[in-house]
């Protein structure tokens, strides 16, 4: 049933309603980033325990990831439809439920099918957190509030390795998981206690249902086409015939139909079409490069988990330290530099990362990549977000964000799934440090030229914006899997239904 407009107080940031607010939405989304970075920290762990190949610690990403990706957009538009807060809460209930799932996993496919559940959780309260604080706060505290918000979330995406680590090394895998349930507990009461109801307005047309599914589905059989082909079955190749034709329809059901989940004809802007090309590659490279360096350090380097998980700070502290100061360089000289530099320091650092062998040293081996790593995603993440919004209307900046997150998650889960079989890797390559280095060493110039591919398209294609164009809220950013999710003024990050 959906709710009538509602016009949330104008909330100040220092009212006790305010601080509940913050609060509430600082939770929810760490859930989710927390979880997009301490469970790579895991893998070696769950694939002991559960006695898993290869193939399955790539499910164990990717089924969240296929989940996720696909139905963002819908998420959003949920909350736009039914309640910003009621979307949030079932979310959040929902990532908790399946969460609490992964934790008590018996065997490997009920962990990779409980991964699933948890994404569709993320895809309804991820774009709710941000959409709460654009509906109700006062529009001067406005960007104060969306500023804490990012900071302290990205606090959380930094602490998410290191935790992890801690967890995996102390009580066990499980609790990086069922760490999400007593979260989930303080969270979802102070919403429904606290957090202001608001909606999007009188609902109209239709939800794109089928487009989201269609979309996720594709996701899921390329995915799968991906990871088994190492077998070259005829399984294999239908799998991957019927992803390209779900692919097929998706883009032919977004043509036709009245409320599309991704309207084409917003590619028709050739900067959101060209930077949209340059995210798909550097977030390509980012989700197969931080996948196989938390395995490389266990498996090969012969790190803890809790030292692997810490050795991955620096990056996420270098973004949180200076992507605000990134984003304002970016306004000054344009984003054409920033987005070729960006890529081409982080291609160096993927380079560097072939140091990293057997008894590798933090300090000379590790670190300078990392460090490399972290300067190259400070110098393009805030400008690619900013070129993202300023190639398309003002009104339509929710929507063009949220496409722009979703495609830097499917690049991720098309690189864990498409990575190791490029990289020559076995399914039990990972439980030796011979043949897993040696896959990592193929893997790391890969994913570097795709680095290189990216800088190569932003540096021909993307040119300054137009003055007086939409500018980013969430100039703060700690995510090293996705840019940043902006909204609609007051709206979701959605692309259907009455927000679009």
């Amino acid at each position: 049933m959906a709710v009538a407009a509602q016009h949330a107080p104008a909330v100040r940031i220092s009212s006790p309603t305010g601080r509940w607010i913050l609060l509430t939405t600082v939770l929810g989304s760490s859930m989710a980033m927390l979880d997009s970075t301490v469970v790579n920290v895991a893998l070696p762990r769950i694939g002991r325990d559960l006695d898993a190949n290869l193939a399955a610690l790539q499910w164990t990403v990717n089924a969240y990831m296929v989940t996720l990706a696909g139905l963002i957009l819908l998420g959003g538009s949920l909350g736009d439809r039914y309640g910003r807060r009621r979307i949030f809460v079932l979310g959040v209930v929902w990532f908790a439920t399946a969460s609490l799932l992964c934790g008590l996993a018996p065997n490997v496919g009920i962990l990779v099918a409980a991964r699933a559940l948890q994404g569709i959780g993320g895809a309804l309260l991820t774009p709710g957190s941000l959409a709460l604080i654009q509906a109700s706060f006062h529009p001067d505290d406005r960007g104060r509030a969306v500023g804490l918000w990012s900071g302290f979330g990205g606090i959380g995406a930094a602490v998410g390795p290191f935790l992890g680590g801690w967890l995996v090394a102390g009580p066990g895998w499980r609790w990086v998981f069922l760490l999400n349930v007593p979260l989930a507990l303080v969270c979802a009461p102070i919403a429904v206690r606290h957090v202001p109801e608001s909606s999007g307005g009188p609902a109209h047309g239709r939800f794109d249902v089928l487009g989201a599914a269609l979309g996720a589905l594709s996701l899921a059989l390329v995915t799968y086409a991906l990871i088994e082909a190492r077998g070259g079955t005829l399984a294999v190749v239908l799998t991957a015939a019927a992803g390209v034709l779900a692919a097929v329809a998706f883009v032919y059901v977004e043509k036709h139909r009245r409320d599309p989940m991704v309207p084409p004809d917003i590619f028709a802007s050739r900067q959101f079409t060209a930077v949209n090309l340059v995210t798909l590659c550097v977030y390509a490279a980012f989700g197969g490069f931080f996948f196989l360096t938390a395995l490389q350090l266990q498996v090969v380097a012969g790190y803890s988990p809790l030292e692997a998980g810490t050795a991955l700070l620096p990056t996420t502290a270098l973004m949180l330290l200076f992507s605000a100061r990134s984003g304002a360089l970016a306004d000054r000289i344009g984003p054409r530099l920033p987005l070729t530099v960006g890529p081409l320091l982080c291609a160096v650092a993927l380079l560097l990362m072939l140091r990293v062998g057997k008894g590798a040293d933090y300090l000379t081996d590790v670190l300078p990549a990392l460090l490399v790593m972290g300067a190259g995603m400070v110098t393009l993440v805030a400008p690619l977000t900013a070129t993202v919004l300023a190639s398309v209307d003002a009104s339509r900046a929710g929507l063009a964000s949220g496409i722009n997150n979703a495609a830097a998650r499917a690049a991720g889960l098309i690189a864990v799934a498409a990575l190791p079989l490029l990289a020559g890797m076995g399914p039990e390559a990972y439980r030796s440090a011979d043949a897993f280095d040696a896959a990592f060493r193929r893997a790391m110039p890969i994913c570097a030229a795709v680095l290189v591919a990216g800088a190569v398209l932003a540096f021909t294609t993307v040119r300054r914006p137009a003055p007086g164009c939409r500018r980013p809220e969430c100039r703060t950013h700690g995510s090293v899997t996705t840019p940043p999710l902006e909204t609609g003024r007051g709206g979701a990050a959605s692309g259907t239904g009455p927000a679009s």
